[in-house]
């Protein structure tokens, strides 16, 4: 019988995208709902604003 796991499957959306008017580039990645229960925050690269920006989980 197999383990549930406690993995989601979440996507990252770009958050100054939005506020700069260029199309928001997102990402997905998995997280340990037991140890991470809030909303997950990285700082990834947004390629539309060729810079390191911050991603924040949608819902």
């Amino acid at each position: 019988m197999a383990k549930k796991s406690g993995r989601l499957i979440v996507t990252l959306e770009c958050t100054e995208a939005k506020a700069a008017g260029v199309p928001v580039s997102r990402y997905t990645t998995t997280k340990n709902k037991t140890k991470t229960p809030g909303r997950m925050e990285k700082k990834k690269y947004n390629p539309n604003m060729k810079k390191h920006t911050l991603h924040r989980e949608t819902k």
